[in-house]
């Protein structure tokens, strides 16, 4: 494999289509010669919850849209492959007429995957943080705004037992992580 010139760059795609691309290279990379000077296509995602109609909803978004992530080797026809791969606009590049594309530094890019991979891992760390007999306030659901004691902790569910004083009378009840907040 030839790694001579083995650099990070960064193609631009059409907005919404950067999903397509990195499996369209995916697949050329698979199954021509262009797997010999292209290593790795990458799309920078984080995760993002949020709560809809009362249930939480976990979607992946790009960080960087309309941006893909590409380490090559731009030797002979590559460039030429990959700026004529379909939805991709052009590498970034500089505005000089004849400009090569932009190479990224190797410290930009490990910021960058690091920084993609502590968003998923407090993403994920945090959902499970609670410790029983701490007390918590629920926030959404139909009791929302009364206040608990965490009893009993379910970190592969990422739901907690609560017991809550409703009308004096303590009620056990089982929440989502996303639905309680710290007092």
């Amino acid at each position: 494999m030839a790694t001579g010139n083995k650099a990070w760059y960064v193609l631009r795609a059409i907005s919404g289509k950067e999903a397509k691309v990195k499996e369209v290279l995916d697949a050329a990379i698979k199954n021509t010669d262009l797997g010999k000077y292209v290593f790795q296509v990458l799309i920078p995602t984080e995760k993002v919850v949020a709560v809809r109609n009362g249930k939480k909803v976990t979607k992946e978004r790009n960080l960087y849209s309309g941006y893909v992530f590409v380490e090559a080797d731009l030797r002979g026809e590559v460039m030429h492959e990959l700026r004529n791969t379909t939805n991709v606009i052009d590498f970034l590049k500089g505005r000089e007429k004849d400009a090569r594309p932009e190479t990224l530094r190797e410290a930009d890019v490990m910021r960058m995957l690091g920084v993609a991979d502590d968003i998923n891992e407090q993403a994920e760390e945090g959902v499970n943080d609670f410790l029983v007999g701490e007390t918590l306030k629920v926030i959404s659901g139909p009791f929302s705004g009364f206040n608990g004691e965490v009893v009993e902790v379910y970190p592969e569910k990422k739901k907690l037992k609560v017991m809550v004083k409703i009308f004096g009378r303590g009620s056990s009840l089982e929440l989502d992580n996303s639905q309680v907040e710290r007092e």
